[in-house]
């Protein structure tokens, strides 16, 4: 189990620690996973996402391996700019992870992939001569501040940090080092994501939290990502769905000749995308649970992919894999153990 090098002070801060995609990272702190959810909606919190893989890619050969390698196309952005993209299984197009890349320079690329899936994405950027694939991932701490004060709060301690732009990448100096900053997020709203050497992400976590910002464990990353409709890997990603399943087909560059798991694509496309995910809205505050089935008249149509409790709504929301043909305004039944809750299909995200 591996440990990120902030362990030590979230233990000290009263962090509860539980196994993450062979990690061990925080859930939540004393306040608990609700209060924390509500301090990003109206502040700020901090997640720390070490855990997330780091892949630098460089050298000239770089960016044509990467469009080689992943859905999305680097062409619709441009060096400074951050990108969604997926990993597809050869195959089927399953969604093997889905990663974000930041664009550093012309040749040089930071490839962020999820905990559990940094190997395998190390080894399908393999192979090209003119370019280098390392894992970075232990070399370096990622905290991701988040919330509507984010900025402003980041701004009295590392002003070049808070300044970046939506979906930019750019360079800041902490503690005499030099990180980098994205404007990305996992909540749906505004904030950043800050990479800095691991020597001096004590001295950085320890300045954001005395700027005022909340520190945030797991349990409200995944409340929060919830709301915004985000998919997660494992469970709305993963074996036999694709990004076109998933409703993500923004994230695939039908322009570029050619990349990992097109033809597999192109086939699903023409023979029609069935399930599709859907957004549900339960009529009380029970939680839907992941693997709840979804029914429709009396007969279960559809899974429960992810499900919890939406502090901002008050009720019960979950993400599933349906028939296209449950659509926005149906009514459902959403079917586990110790029951069934009445839910609407409703747009996304939810909040």
């Amino acid at each position: 189990m591996r440990q990120s090098p902030l362990d030590a002070l979230h233990r000290d801060a009263g962090a509860r620690m539980v196994p993450f995609g062979g990690w061990e990272m925080p859930l939540q702190y004393g306040d608990g996973t609700l209060a924390e959810h509500r301090a990003c909606r109206s502040d700020a919190v901090v997640f720390d996402v070490s855990h997330l893989g780091t892949v630098r890619v460089e050298g000239p050969g770089a960016l044509g391996r990467l469009q080689l390698a992943l859905t999305n196309d680097l062409r619709k952005v441009a060096p400074g700019r951050a990108q969604y993209t997926h990993l597809l299984d050869d195959d089927d197009a399953s969604v093997l992870d889905d990663i974000i890349v930041w664009w550093l320079d012309s040749e040089s690329f930071d490839v962020m992939p999820n905990a559990s899936n940094t190997s395998r994405v190390v080894e399908a950027l393999r192979g090209a001569d003119e370019c280098s694939v390392e894992d970075t991932t232990a070399s370096r701490v990622v905290l991701a501040v988040q919330g509507p004060a984010a900025r402003s709060r980041l701004e009295t301690i590392v002003p070049d940090a808070a300044s970046v732009g939506r979906f930019r990448v750019q360079p800041f100096e902490w503690g005499g080092a030099v990180g980098v900053v994205a404007g990305t997020g996992y909540t749906g709203g505004d904030g950043v994501e800050l990479a800095v050497p691991a020597e001096v992400a004590p001295s950085l976590w320890t300045a954001v939290l005395d700027a005022g910002v909340t520190p945030a464990g797991l349990g409200a990353r995944d409340t929060l990502r919830l709301e915004a409709g985000l998919p997660l890997h494992g469970h709305e990603l993963g074996p036999g769905i694709t990004p076109l399943n998933a409703g993500l087909d923004w994230v695939v560059g039908w322009d570029k000749s050619d990349f990992r798991g097109r033809d597999a694509l192109v086939r699903q496309q023409e023979a029609g995308v069935d399930p599709v995910l859907r957004g549900f809205r339960a009529e009380g505050r029970r939680p839907p649970r992941d693997g709840f089935e979804v029914v429709v008249d009396g007969s279960a149509v559809g899974r429960v992919t992810s499900g919890n409790f939406s502090p901002v709504l008050g009720c019960g929301i979950a993400l599933g894999y349906v028939p296209p043909g449950v659509v926005v305004g149906d009514e459902v039944e959403l079917t586990g153990p110790s029951g069934s809750i009445a839910a609407v299909c409703v747009d996304l995200p939810f909040t």
